[in-house]
């Protein structure tokens, strides 16, 4: 059965990003109709790659760098497109700590300056997996559709992990939903000269 649940951050993500000429978006996700219509509202160039279809992402004890070029062949993007909003919904949930470091390495050249990033993760590592395809109705309001069937590979990681994982994105602000669920702004740090 969907659900509807609120965003109490991406109305401020999109507020802070509404008076740009166009804004460059990367969704990791299956583009939801409903999202499609939010978007095509908003002067917006979307890149769309469903990270989810490709999971689990390859493992190779012997070859550490196996995940590095899957996703630099996944996420292969013209070198001058830098993104100003990534969505990357829950999928880190489903990433070890690992691919989560070669994702960070393979988007950081291509993130705007101040860039905003928007997930989800969970308040307790030990919360039950759910696994949802999300949609964006409004920048306040998502719709979250139940997947037919169970994602390899969930093995959720604490906010702190995550949070030093992101090498690339600071969290800016968490919000604690229903089901020890939680929702993250992510702010790109600003390079150090």
């Amino acid at each position: 059965m969907n659900e509807q649940q609120s965003s109490q951050l991406l109305p401020d993500v999109f507020a802070a990003l509404e008076n740009m000429p166009q804004m460059t978006i990367l969704h990791v996700g299956p583009v939801q109709p409903e999202t499609m219509a939010f978007l095509s509202g908003l002067p917006c160039r979307l890149y769309n790659n469903d990270l989810f279809a490709e999971l689990p992402l390859a493992v190779d004890e012997e070859d550490e760098q196996i995940t590095r070029r899957q996703l630099r062949e996944l996420l292969f993007f013209p070198h001058e497109v830098r993104f100003d909003l990534c969505l990357f919904w829950d999928l880190f949930n489903y990433l070890d700590a690992e691919a989560v470091s070669a994702l960070m390495d393979t988007l950081r050249p291509h993130l705007a300056p101040g860039a905003f990033a928007h997930c989800f993760g969970v308040h307790n590592t030990r919360s039950p997996q759910q696994d949802y395809k999300y949609s964006m109705v409004s920048s306040a309001e998502l719709l979250l559709r139940p997947r037919p069937a169970a994602l390899p590979g969930y093995a959720p990681h604490s906010q702190g992990r995550l949070n030093t994982l992101l090498d690339g994105f600071e969290v800016q602000r968490s919000v604690l939903l229903a089901q020890s669920r939680l929702e993250l702004l992510l702010r790109a740090r600003t390079a150090t000269p």
